[in-house]
């Protein structure tokens, strides 16, 4: 998947439509709600990161809301392909390690978020490797640089965590295919914060 330009530039975005969460979460719930249903739009996800209350068109007007649609779709157009080019919205790699592995984490529970506001009662009760894989996200929300480490084990380390999550993701996303199609009914009123 190609990125939104990069993570800097999408953060600018969402700060300017005074969105309630940063990048790396916002990316993970849409990816998380998109696994969980096929009902879930554009309009649903800026309700759930823009602040309560805002009309999407307004919070995210013009280039923004450009922007916005662009990563939607292809975040959708990603999972639901057949090339594995799912990419995780994280900071770039020249950025500082202890920054990256908090987006990690911040993506990781965007994600388990998400899957709950796109319909999953209990994303750590999926069945099957889904619900494995859900149960390691929440283990890696809890993850960190370990400082007794050096750079080059830490950096591995990520490298390894976040490729983990990318291909863990789309087999979430398969395996939940037959659920994704079925209509659930969504809770209404819920936020990320």
């Amino acid at each position: 998947m190609a990125r939104y330009n990069n993570y800097e530039q999408l953060q600018r975005l969402l700060a300017g439509c005074r969105a309630l969460t940063e990048p790396a979460e916002a990316h993970g719930s849409l990816a998380g709600a998109l696994c969980a249903t096929d009902a879930y739009g554009l309009d649903d996800w800026l309700a759930e990161i823009l602040p309560e209350g805002a009309a999407p068109e307004e919070a995210a007007p013009g280039v923004a809301g450009a922007g916005l649609r662009e990563l939607y779709d292809q975040t959708r157009e990603a999972l639901s392909g057949t090339q594995m080019q799912f990419e995780l919205l994280l900071p770039d790699d020249d950025q500082p390690l202890e920054l990256r592995a908090a987006a990690l984490t911040q993506w990781c529970n965007g994600f388990v978020y998400g899957l709950g506001s796109g319909g999953s009662r209990d994303p750590e009760r999926l069945p099957g490797d889904a619900g494995e894989i859900v149960r390691d996200l929440a283990q890696i929300m809890r993850a960190g640089v370990d400082e007794r480490e050096g750079v080059e084990a830490n950096e591995l380390a990520l490298a390894e965590l976040v490729e983990f999550v990318r291909v863990g993701v789309q087999v979430v996303f398969e395996e939940l295919g037959a659920l994704r199609h079925s209509p659930v009914p969504r809770p209404s009123g819920l936020q990320l914060h």
